[in-house]
């Protein structure tokens, strides 16, 4: 399992999601159709900084009961922690409900998983299901998720530590993400260093553009003016 260094890591943390999608783009021009979110998904702490880690995986239903029996359901979330705890870290929880229609019917999260999970050291989870307990959730664990419903229904793990898709988003476990309140991405390990000077190549561009943009007397004469300084930072 690849991971990166702690400077690169916190370095990540700096940019906000859009910024590192559009670094991608750069860096490698086929990840301007996968590796991100491609579904809406709401974001309950705004405010909270971006995350970056490396994904625990698992899927959720909530339709109808668990089929373990209740010795064999405990063995199984023992596990689920042991996993969730386990290297790489930083973690960040991805997972996939799989009630299709009912998406979101019964929520996994909450006030006690939200602290169980922080305690155990991840950073936040993104899901395509839901949650609840906003004003009991742990605080500074950030939260993507596909809805916000009262009940946790029958709510059950279906399977951990596999392959996953979370809002179109494919993600494996050990994959290194990064979210914030616009969504999530996937980083390959072997570009995560490269992603800096992307971002600062995108700043210099992005700066030729609203420099102007932002000063009195804007025009378009003054726009071609700045698209043409734009084409010549390389």
């Amino acid at each position: 399992m690849n991971t990166i260094d702690a400077a690169t890591l916190e370095k990540l943390k700096s940019y906000d999601t859009p910024t590192i999608c559009n670094a991608l783009e750069i860096i490698d021009p086929a990840r301007r159709l996968t590796g991100f979110t491609v579904r809406p998904l709401i974001c309950p702490f705004p405010n909270l900084p971006p995350i970056v880690g490396y994904a625990k995986t698992a899927s959720i239903r909530s339709t109808h009961l668990n089929e373990y029996d209740p010795k064999k359901a405990r063995d199984q979330r023992i596990a689920y922690y042991e996993y969730v705890a386990s290297d790489p870290v930083p973690g960040i929880m991805c997972i996939q409900d799989l009630d299709g229609h009912d998406t979101g019917f019964g929520a996994f999260w909450g006030e006690v998983m939200s602290a169980v999970h922080k305690g155990l050291g991840l950073l936040g989870v993104v899901t395509d299901g839901s949650i609840r307990d906003i004003d009991q959730w742990a605080p500074g664990f950030q939260a993507l998720c596909g809805s916000i419903m009262p009940s946790h229904a029958h709510v059950h793990l279906a399977d951990f530590g596999r392959q996953v898709r979370v809002a179109g988003m494919v993600v494996k476990s050990g994959d290194l993400v990064h979210a914030d309140r616009h969504g999530a991405v996937t980083i390959p390990a072997h570009l995560a260093a490269k992603i800096p000077a992307a971002c600062d190549l995108l700043a210099r561009k992005e700066a030729a553009i609203l420099d102007m943009a932002r000063a009195p007397g804007f025009d378009i004469e003054k726009l071609k003016i700045a698209l043409a300084k734009q084409d010549e930072i390389h």
